[in-house]
């Protein structure tokens, strides 16, 4: 063996140089971009923890080349104004529900609020991926001159019916109550007699507690806590049909995303669906834990909507559906495609799935210590 360099050492040597020569790219060389987000919800609520949840898996999967900034709701737009936010190019992105600008276009809303033709929030998922929601979506958004990219993600459980001073029992009973919600959820309480107003979220408890409002919804066991709605009213009802399907949305100012690499732009899709499964699996845990403490903690009770108040809500929703298809051709192709994916999602679903009550009943109901 002569003196000089051995072959395989030769070869380390060369790629090393050729690497740097033709430009591969080389993670710990690269320079760091920035995105500034916004989300709709307060910095502690759970749901801006869903956001900075999705920011991380991008900062991590890009090994630091992109990097998301996530502000709480207020910080830069108002929570109802993200949209435009992010299509002006004022934030380069955001995170929202869809509900939220359902008054640019009503068939908006179809993507959180409403009865969904019986299906659950992932299966609404499945139809926005694989029947045709997407780009529906991408439709409405480019006839709104909204040059956004939106991503879909992150199935809800069914929220409660609200937070009342006393329990609701019959459908008369919003008959002239002063209640809160969003969406087309509006319509619908508002064809039940309610008088409606849609106040954002940190403004709800607190016009609870001055009288303002007889009732309110808003999301989940654990953000209707750190809002302090048992503070101000300590039934809540369980079960309903004004938004038993909703999921989030992460939008980018399109612009600002298709700047991006090809390899980053695959990152930021696949930390979506990943950050979709952990959501849910988050929310499970969450909400379980204080729906429990709620209880025990903070005297809340929880009692089922009745059956008659679930109906008057199908039926009202019948009456709203009809009317918005009337006015808005975009409604009636979204509502129809829904129904469409639903007419044989919903059938499977009810005929493979078992009555998961049963084993509830089984394992627990006899002691509910």
């Amino acid at each position: 063996m002569t003196a000089t360099t051995p072959p395989r050492r030769r070869f380390i040597a060369t790629t090393g140089m050729g690497a740097a020569t033709l430009g591969f790219p080389m993670v710990a060389r690269a320079q760091t971009q920035t995105l500034r987000f916004q989300s709709t919800w307060p910095q502690k609520d759970i749901c801006h923890e869903f956001a900075n949840d999705f920011a991380q898996k991008v900062n991590e999967m890009s090994g630091g080349r992109l990097r998301i900034e996530v502000l709480p709701a207020g910080a830069v737009v108002k929570a109802f104004d993200l949209l435009d936010g992010v299509a002006k190019g004022v934030l380069d992105g955001g995170h929202g529900l869809l509900a939220y600008w359902y008054s640019k276009n009503s068939a908006l809303a179809l993507w959180g609020t409403g009865p969904a033709f019986g299906m659950d929030a992932n299966m609404l998922l499945a139809w926005h991926r694989y029947g045709g929601g997407k780009a529906l979506l991408e439709e409405i958004y480019e006839d709104l001159n909204m040059p956004v990219v939106s991503f879909v993600y992150g199935p809800m459980p069914t929220q409660p019916l609200g937070w009342f001073k006393r329990p609701v029992t019959r459908p008369e009973q919003f008959q002239g109550m002063r209640f809160r919600t969003v969406g087309l959820s509006i319509d619908l309480f508002t064809r039940m007699g309610a008088v409606v107003n849609a106040l954002p979220g940190a403004e709800v408890v607190p016009a609870m507690d001055r009288g303002l409002l007889d009732g309110a919804e808003f999301s989940n066991a654990s953000s209707d806590r750190l809002l302090g709605f048992p503070d101000v009213a300590k039934v809540c009802m369980l079960q309903s049909f004004h938004q038993p399907a909703e999921a989030f949305e992460i939008l980018f100012n399109r612009r600002r995303f298709e700047s991006l690499s090809g390899e980053l732009r695959a990152i930021v899709r696949n930390a979506v669906d990943a950050s979709s499964a952990e959501l849910s699996w988050k929310a499970i845990d969450r909400f379980s834990r204080d729906h429990i403490d709620l209880q025990h903690k903070q005297g809340v009770r929880f009692q089922r909507t009745p059956e008659s108040i679930l109906r008057a809500q199908l039926q009202s929703w019948d009456e709203v559906a009809q009317a918005e298809m009337a006015e808005n051709p975009m409604f009636r192709r979204v509502y129809e495609s829904q129904r469409a994916f639903a007419a044989r999602a919903t059938r499977w679903q009810s005929e493979t799935q078992v009555d998961f009550r049963l084993a509830y009943q089984h394992f627990f109901a006899p002691d509910r210590s």
